[in-house]
Order: structure tokens, then sequence, then C-alpha cells
């Protein structure tokens, strides 16, 4: 799974370089015997986002993207879009993805993150319950859920650690949440992008019939 996430995200046209960081030696094994670039961080992070700003510490890249360890079916092209605000927009500092909700039983879910965004495209915030909140029931409001991939300034990853954790993030376990409380903004850009986290067991079931079927379909 981790090569496969390595293979697809090296392919997005905007990284010149993709780096594992771990602290767990037998991945650190794995991803040196497929060739990958791959860091040992210290155990202690709380967060990816920290994880991966130790390694920043000693790149030079003005841009950093955060991807999980956990997407085989990735889409290179979706890291793309999430650069792109970045790129253009030096203002911006960090930026995410959101997806458009289309089975109801994720509105609920709270291991399904939601996103709400203003005018601008920039995160209001971000919630394991359902927002907005239908109060009437009329489903006026689209639901979006936050794929966890992230893109950050460099400078302003690097002092992301030293950002005090408040309460918004410790209730709702979501490192983002961080950034907000200290008065950053977050770019949020919409994709078709599927996410497909790999957490269960019943997970990696699913994304390996997926990869039988593609594979399967290839003439």
């Amino acid at each position: 799974m981790l090569q496969h996430v390595y293979e697809r995200a090296s392919q997005a046209r905007y990284l010149t370089s993709t780096i594992i960081a771990t602290d767990d030696g037998r991945v650190y094994e794995a991803a040196r015997g497929f060739g990958a670039r791959v860091r040992m961080t210290r155990s202690d992070h709380i967060s990816g986002t920290d994880r991966v700003a130790e390694i920043a510490f000693s790149e030079t890249a003005e841009i950093i993207v955060n991807i999980q360890g956990d997407e085989p079916l990735i889409d290179p092209a979706a890291i793309d879009a999430a650069i792109l605000p970045l790129v253009h927009e030096p203002e911006v500092r960090m930026a995410t993805l959101k997806k458009r909700i289309e089975d109801p039983r994720e509105i609920c879910d709270p291991n399904v993150v939601k996103v709400i965004t203003d005018h601008a495209g920039d995160a209001i915030y971000f919630s394991r319950c359902p927002i907005p909140f239908d109060r009437d029931g009329k489903g006026g409001a689209p639901y979006f859920k936050h794929v966890g991939l992230y893109v950050y300034q460099r400078d302003f990853l690097l002092g992301y650690s030293a950002l005090p954790v408040g309460p918004l993030e410790t209730a709702e376990r979501l490192e983002q949440l961080r950034a907000m409380e200290n008065g950053y903004r977050i770019r949020v850009t919409e994709t078709e992008y599927e996410s497909l986290g790999v957490d269960t067991p019943a997970d990696l079931e699913r994304v390996a019939r997926l990869f039988t079927t593609s594979l399967t379909g290839v003439k």
C-alpha cells in the first residue's frame, strides 16, 4: 500500500521530490525496499503535520505537501489542485481539499470529517459532526467531506509545532484546527477525488477489491 501511495504521489506535476517520513523501523525498511526516499523522525509528534515539519527543517522547498500514507488511490491531479492556490496566491499559507458528499450515511459518520467554507474558498470550520446543521430539514446546503491532504508554505509549517493546541483541536482531534484557532486561513479546493483511506481491515479489503477490478479491466 505504501508503495502505491509513493508512486502515485510522485506522478504529481508540481512535486519535485517525495519523501516518506516515519518513526517505525518496519515502514523505513519497507520503503527502502522499493527504492523510496525515506527519513526517520521522532516518535513523540502529536500529528502528521508536526512530523512533516521536522523533515521540512532540513529541506529547501518553499511549498511542502503532506500526503497521508493510507491513501493508495491518491489522485496526482488532486495533489496538484491543492498546491496551486499557494503558487498563485502567496498570502495563502495552508491549503487542503474537499469532496462533495454523495452517500448520505457519511454526513453523520464521525470518521468522515466535514468542512464548510466561505465565498472565497477559505475554511470556516472542520468537524466530525454534520455541518451545516439542516434545521428545517429542507436539504438546501450541500455537505462536503475533508480530504486529508495538506499543503503549506515552508515558513508557516516550520512554526506550526510551536502554535498552542486549542480546545477545538483537542475536542475534535483534528490537527488543521490548530491553524484556525491561531488565526490562520486554510484555502479549500473542491475535487472529484474520492478519498479511500485505509484505517481498518474492512477498508483494506475494499481497496484490494478495487485494485483487482482495475487490473482485471486492463487489456
